[in-house]
């Protein structure tokens, strides 16, 4: 069994931080406030040149057929680098969903599929708009929504909808309420098959955010590590203090921590999406209790100017915030960790590491390879 990423993984995701360390920096951010879709084009291009549109659409389709394990580390450098663009919903979030929602129907619906295509090739931009979210982020630069209805699915194209654009604390997120009126023609998936993508696009969702506030936790404190370095008072810099390095020590840890519960998560959702619930919780509760400390604890390392505008840490601090109540809050995800541990036949042990939703169900058992 190896727990390890390998290294066609690995050297894609520092192809990845390399782009975004070019390409997403605090000043270009600042200018994205200004534009009014908040989209910066030639950097989006980059990444769709990269494979990142393509990478979670089968190969059959153009795409490069990888699945959320290779992906999660992407997600982690897209919070890293606090990217505006929506590039982890719409890859990791709404294409395995559309992606889901074609082998349902088994090829019987050919809009799916070409859709599917103009997906990896950076043409077309969907994103899913569950009912969790009140607000949908960058709906209005989207082609199509994927739009809930009881358990239907609904396919609709963005030009269809009314979006009233909502004011968010992270000036990078464009967020819309959209107002829409479900018809027969935009339904792709209804009854149980609705429902289950429903709940797997809920577990994709919810990890793609605790990936990316893993990644915003880590950026805060090596901003914060270098900030305590250079910083100086009365001749020595303030990192020298041990309540310096007690606050930063303890968000260490605590992104330490996080990180197996992502990676797991990670190998359930891509082999059982619908059954990844307690895993995803446990990675999004673990993930948000990294970034609110980070949050919290860089802004204190930075003095009285780490919440300032001058200030680029804000930009990270609130990302985190934002991303920590999206896709459920702490309060959902512990409750649903509380749920599956009070469950008579709850699979507890370090046999079921990788595995299984519910006792009895061996049909979906799941081994590491």
């Amino acid at each position: 069994m190896n727990f390890t990423f390998s290294d066609d993984q690995l050297l894609f995701r520092d192809t990845v931080r390399d782009l975004l360390s070019n390409e997403v920096t605090a000043e270009r951010i600042r200018q994205r406030w200004d534009s009014d879709s908040g989209v910066d084009s030639a950097a989006l291009q980059s990444m769709v040149d990269l494979g990142l549109t393509a990478a979670l659409v089968p190969e059959e389709q153009g795409g490069l057929g990888l699945n959320a394990v290779d992906f999660i580390l992407i997600a982690e450098e897209c919070g890293r680098a606090a990217l505006p663009e929506p590039i982890v919903d719409a890859c990791l979030v709404a294409t395995p969903m559309l992606v889901d929602a074609d082998s349902a129907l088994e090829g019987s619906d050919s809009r799916l599929r070409e859709l599917l295509e103009a997906v990896a090739s950076g043409e077309k931009t969907v994103l899913c708009g569950p009912s969790i979210n009140p607000y949908i982020n960058f709906a209005h630069s989207a082609d199509y929504l994927l739009l809930p209805h009881g358990n239907e699915v609904h396919l609709v194209a963005a030009d269809a909808v009314q979006l009233e654009l909502q004011t968010s604390v992270d000036l990078s997120r464009r967020l819309s309420k959209v107002s829409w009126q479900p018809r027969s023609e935009t339904c792709i998936a209804r009854g149980e098959i609705g429902a289950d993508l429903w709940c797997s696009t809920l577990n994709r969702g919810a990890l793609a955010n605790a990936a990316q506030l893993l990644g915003l936790s880590e950026a805060m404190v090596a901003r914060s590590v270098q900030f305590a370095s250079d910083r100086e008072q009365f001749g020595r810099p303030i990192g020298v203090n041990q309540a310096i390095k007690h606050l930063l020590a303890d968000c260490a840890v605590k992104a330490e921590f996080a990180k197996p519960a992502i990676y797991r998560a990670a190998y359930t959702v891509a082999v059982a999406p619908t059954r990844a619930d307690w895993s995803v919780s446990h990675a999004k509760a673990s993930a948000g209790d990294a970034a609110r400390a980070a949050s919290r604890n860089c802004t204190q390392v930075h003095g009285a100017m780490g919440y300032t505008w001058e200030c680029d840490l804000h930009i990270w601090m609130k990302r985190a915030w934002t991303l920590d109540r999206e896709w459920g809050d702490a309060g959902f995800h512990k409750n649903r960790i509380h749920e599956w541990l009070l469950q008579p036949k709850a699979l507890l042990g370090p046999q079921y590491t990788f595995g299984r939703r519910h006792m009895g169900d061996a049909a979906n058992s799941i081994t590491a390879a």
